[in-house]
């Protein structure tokens, strides 16, 4: 794939998620396209919201879960960026702004200190965390119907698009972070249910693996940076007039509406 493929990709991908319009798989018009390939999509993807003026928030981890790593046949999670944007200010969600949103839950890092290299260990994550906090994250996959491949879903910012963030926030030490209990609740009735421990056994073990991909670029996770560790839950659709509700060990609980 040339340069200017990732450039018109990453314009195409862009465009279909202001527009709230569906695309087609990309691999099903380069078959050839390759995860290297896909990452440079996003890069040029990342750059165009720069230059929108939007700011990144942190980054956010996708395929956390062993399971779903084994099912699609990788080794490693996916990454992609949540921007300022995307941060939902209060407790309703447009539906008029998105395409066929989902919603999960997961359990942000608010870093305090960098972290980076390949071999960095859960403990230094822990101790360069300030707070974690709860997090509903919405994926919105532009792809039509949610079918896209592996290299699909990289190019698309791993489906980032809207992500509520709970108000409490706890050192890390006060938690025993893989035993942190999460409900997910829909109109009253509890969908999802799981443990922290879903997401890589350890969700300080999701800043590891990130930092590790990131260093190969020669990039590194940022103090203020807010992270994403993986969903805890599995992934709910949303429809109109929806009051969804998580809760959190030790961490309390979101609540949100969705309108159009």
């Amino acid at each position: 794939m040339s340069e200017i493929n990732y450039k018109s990709l990453a314009a195409h991908l862009n465009q279909s998620e202001y527009e709230k319009r569906e695309v087609t798989s990309i691999q099903a018009e380069y078959p050839e396209m390759t995860v290297t390939d896909a990452y440079k999509i996003q890069e040029e993807l990342v750059g165009l919201k720069l230059q929108e003026g939007h700011r990144i928030i942190g980054p956010k981890m996708g395929l956390t879960s062993r399971a779903k790593m084994k099912q699609m046949n990788v080794e490693e999670p996916i990454y992609g960026y949540v921007f300022d944007y995307m941060i939902v200010p209060d407790n309703t969600l447009l539906l008029n702004v998105l395409i066929h949103p989902k919603v999960e839950a997961e359990i942000a890092f608010i870093l305090g200190k960098d972290i980076e290299g390949p071999n960095v260990t859960i403990e230094q994550v822990i101790e360069a965390t300030e707070y974690v906090a709860p997090a509903l994250e919405i994926i919105d996959s532009r792809y039509k119907d949610f079918k896209f491949t592996l290299p699909d879903v990289i190019a698309d910012n791993a489906s980032s698009s809207r992500v509520f963030l709970g108000s409490t926030l706890k050192r890390p030490q006060e938690l025993e972070l893989d035993l942190v209990g999460v409900t997910l609740s829909i109109n009253g009735e509890i969908k999802e249910l799981g443990a922290s421990a879903a997401v890589l056994g350890h969700p300080a073990e999701s800043l590891v693996l990130l930092a590790r991909m990131l260093s190969r670029k020669g990039l590194k996770l940022k103090a203020g940076q807010v992270i994403l560790t993986g969903g805890i839950t599995g992934a709910v659709m949303l429809s109109d007039g929806d009051v969804v509700q998580a809760k959190w060990d030790g961490l309390g609980s979101i609540e949100f509406t969705v309108k159009k």
